[in-house]
């Protein structure tokens, strides 16, 4: 890759670029995020996301997929970067990443999340960490939902932590941030005058109902998942058509955020593959909403 040009000094765009990792109103102003590794990267192309930069090592020899990545992302810029600050932007003591990516953030627009029959959405209000936004969108992605949102004064969804415990699922799940309840209501709303009725399920230790007794599998469904430390808010806990307990035994009394969804997640997969499966349809792993109906 002869004749490219080389980021060798903290510059002013190395310094802009080193403040997205750090700085969301920087982040929310440029409408750019970092994004390190090939897999997420490779996922970001694949799924149409705005790649604008590519920056990669400038004397480490590159393996097979990193070079036919950067040789494949034609229109997008690429710059060679000394080593010593590849390894800043990829946040790792040791060996830098092989590539790094400057993003455009999309719009936070509802309608990046389409509600078919068998919709499954999940809704996390006020989260204060961006690596539990970002498992819940590695879960979301696993088990078939078709989206999350994220409500309030909240952790970023495009935090470096997030995006990485998302492993590349972010780019595959819509995540949109909404300020309020508000703007949430409007848009079920909205879905409800289309004929999609969306029901609301809260997850509570004190939830009025098991896990696996709730049934998955008769409609949209948009799981509330609460902040860490003091759950779902008045105004949601009212919004619940129903509110859901995960039995537990030993001596936990709850789970981490994530690992609450992650369980519900898997409870609606699984009982809406076990439905299709029933009724003569061949489901494979992680299609369970595509099953119930979802439509893309």
């Amino acid at each position: 890759m002869g004749g490219v040009q080389r980021v060798t000094a903290r510059n002013a765009r190395f310094q802009q670029w080193q403040a997205l990792l750090t700085n969301r109103n920087k982040r929310s102003r440029a409408r750019e995020f970092l994004v390190q590794g090939v897999r997420p990267i490779t996922l970001a192309l694949e799924h149409g996301w705005p790649v604008r930069v590519l920056l990669y090592d400038a004397e480490r020899s590159l393996s097979h997929w990193a070079g036919q990545l950067l040789r494949d992302s034609t229109g997008v810029e690429r710059l060679a970067m000394a080593p010593e600050l590849l390894a800043e932007l990829g946040e790792k003591n040791e060996t830098p990443p092989e590539l790094v990516a400057v993003v455009g953030i999309p719009a936070d627009d509802l309608d990046r999340i389409t509600v078919g029959d068998g919709f499954l959405g999940v809704l996390f209000d006020r989260p204060t960490s961006p690596g539990n936004i970002g498992s819940i969108i590695r879960s979301a992605d696993a088990f078939g939902a078709d989206g999350l949102i994220v409500t309030g004064h909240a952790a970023d969804v495009y935090d470096p932590k997030s995006v990485r415990a998302s492993t590349g699922s972010l780019f595959a799940l819509p995540a949109v941030r909404v300020p309020s309840q508000r703007e949430v209501e409007v848009w079920l709303d909205r879905e409800r005058a289309a004929g999609r009725p969306v029901t609301v399920v809260g997850t509570d230790e004190h939830g009025e109902t098991a896990l696996y007794d709730f049934d998955f599998t008769g409609g949209p469904v948009l799981l509330l998942i609460g902040n860490e430390t003091t759950g779902l808010s008045s105004g949601w806990r009212e919004r619940c058509d129903r509110t859901l307990s995960i039995p537990m035994s030993g001596s936990a009394s709850s789970l981490n955020a994530a690992n609450a969804a992650t369980a519900v997640l898997y409870e609606a997969a699984r009982q809406r593959a076990l439905q299709a499966r029933e009724s003569g349809r061949v489901v494979l792993p992680g299609q369970a909403g595509q099953a119930a109906g979802k439509h893309h």
